[in-house]
């Protein structure tokens, strides 16, 4: 699976203000909750839970918030980019303004880490994020994704 496929136009979110990384979290949860007809804390707390484990800042101002759950029954991704960077308690320790949300069925174990993984590679190139960074709406950044997969070897059709 191609990260463009994961995402669409109407998912992105261009222009979300927490205060920190909790309130993200929260703002994720609630917003994925509202379109999969799901309790906040279904979501939330599975991904507080997961960043535990480690913050999900890949670094270079980027996060990968990311969950398995066994209820989902299609894939979950939205692009969110923040009107101000805040702290993700990343390793590099750069604020972090570009989101990355991915939910995913436990059912489907298989395409959970190559999703993730097609996002990390596309993202190696600073390219991306900069041009995600100055996107004008959310089509725009869905085609930037879809670029950025047609110039990856590694991607999957």
């Amino acid at each position: 699976m191609v990260i463009a496929d994961l995402f669409s136009a109407p998912d992105g979110i261009l222009s979300l203000a927490p205060a920190n990384k909790a309130e993200l979290l929260a703002m994720l949860a609630a917003e994925a909750a509202s379109r999969l007809g799901r309790a906040k804390e279904d979501i939330l707390q599975p991904l507080l839970a997961r960043e535990k484990l480690g913050s999900t800042a890949l670094g270079r101002g980027v996060a990968l918030p990311h969950s398995r759950l066994d209820w989902l029954q299609e894939p979950l991704a939205i692009l969110v980019r923040l009107t101000r960077p805040i702290d993700f308690e990343a390793r590099d320790d750069e604020l972090v303004d570009l989101v990355f949300l991915v939910l995913w069925p436990e059912s489907e174990p298989e395409g959970f880490l190559p999703a993730l993984a097609g996002i990390c590679r596309a993202l190696r190139d600073d390219q991306l994020p900069r041009q995600l960074r100055r996107a004008g709406s959310s089509a725009e950044a869905l085609a930037r994704l879809q670029e950025a997969d047609r110039l990856d070897p590694d991607a999957q059709p």
